[in-house]
């Protein structure tokens, strides 16, 4: 048996979980002779360690949005900054990093995450770590924090990134591939962008924690007329109740939905999504052909993945001083609109290399191992 070994980061649900999962069962969708675990580096140093951290990065982008914004993009960005920032804790990082290598002695390491990336690629550089190392990107972009140096493999988010890599961090063109960001299977491909029904669904998602000027948001629905609207709340449990003491009947709130399946026919259900610009759910709306209307963003990586795809054309932005129906109108029943983003749609997804059959491939190859023909889905 192989083992492979995941590293996403802190333990909250992000995207760096979601693309670990869908990978991972890709894998034992195809093969039965591996192990997949993965590992949070911070839960597993300190298990009290990664709640202070987890909420205290929930509360920073809350209440001080400004200066997280500051931090990330010069410190996480910018690559001539970053290295003073992460050099006082990698001491404690690195040992423990050496420390569950050679507890796990995994065959491969998937990064999902830079900061593990970053830490292997220096122990790769030092000459302490021999196992083979992919990094899987969750955003439309690279940080500055990401490993190269000793990474054998990259699984990049799109053909610009390609580019960025050989151009400014000379990686050889031959250990990277454009795979977008890994979506899992049970989000089905939705071939072509369907007709509005008379009434259209939109789906309105705001991410695990509700963060993101959810409920700002949810108050301009009140009084529209033309339009159904479902809220995923998330585990906001206070977004959740005050919407459901609206008593709207076009208006319904969803709690946290666990089930891809679900998540899958929610999609089916609706004829465009009111989201953040967020990797995952960005990769899983384009997916499912859903026009993406961006309603609010984080700081930090999710306003940089923003630059992109609005650069793109992939998503279309909600703006705040004009009234959100009429926005919605303009947009779902502008066909030459609509036409336009279909294309940006088809150019991103051209530039897409390989699909899962060949993820699947690439990985076991590492491993020494042949995907059996008769396992492919």
């Amino acid at each position: 048996m192989k083992k492979i070994l995941f590293l996403p980061l802190l333990r909250m649900k992000s995207g760096h979980h979601q693309v670990s999962d869908a990978l991972i069962d890709m894998l034992h969708a195809r093969m039965d002779r591996i192990i997949c675990k993965k590992v949070d580096l911070i839960s597993y140093t300190n298990e009290s360690l990664e709640k202070v951290v987890t909420s205290g990065y929930l509360s920073w982008i809350r209440y001080a949005p400004e200066t997280y914004n500051f931090a990330y993009k010069n410190f996480f960005y910018d690559t001539r900054t970053n290295a003073r920032l992460v050099k006082w804790y990698n001491l404690i990082f690195l040992k423990k990093m050496e420390q569950l290598l050679k507890q796990e002695r995994p065959d491969l390491i998937v990064c999902t995450h830079g900061y593990p990336s970053y830490l292997l690629s220096q122990l790769k550089k030092q000459g302490k770590c021999h196992v083979p190392i992919i990094n899987v990107y969750t955003d439309f972009f690279v940080n500055s924090v990401w490993g190269r140096d000793g990474i054998d493999f990259h699984f990049l988010p799109n053909q610009e990134v390609k580019e960025q890599l050989i151009r400014k961090n000379q990686v050889p063109r031959h250990r990277m591939i454009v795979t977008g960001i890994p979506v899992h299977e049970e989000i089905t491909k939705t071939a072509r962008f369907k007709k509005c029904n008379n009434r259209p669904i939109i789906l309105i998602a705001g991410g695990n924690t509700g963060l993101g000027g959810m409920l700002t948001l949810s108050h301009s629905l009140k009084n529209t007329e033309h339009f159904d609207f479902l809220v995923l709340c998330g585990k906001n449990q206070k977004l959740y109740d005050e919407i459901l003491s609206w008593n709207s009947r076009h208006i319904r709130p969803l709690s946290y939905i666990s089930s891809r399946l679900e998540m899958n026919a929610l999609y089916e259900q609706v004829d465009a999504i009111v989201t953040k610009p967020g990797g995952v759910t960005i990769s899983e709306a384009i997916k499912k052909r859903l026009p993406i209307i961006v309603h609010s963003f984080l700081p930090g990586q999710e306003e940089i993945n923003l630059h992109y795809l609005t650069k793109s054309e992939l998503v279309f932005k909600f703006e705040q001083n004009q009234p959100f129906e009429k926005q919605l109108f303009c947009l779902l029943k502008n066909n030459q609109k609509v036409n336009r983003w279909n294309l940006a749609v088809d150019t991103y997804e051209k530039g897409i290399e390989i699909g899962p059959d060949r993820m699947v491939e690439v990985i076991t190859s590492m491993i020494g191992l042949q995907m059996d023909s008769s396992s492919v889905v």
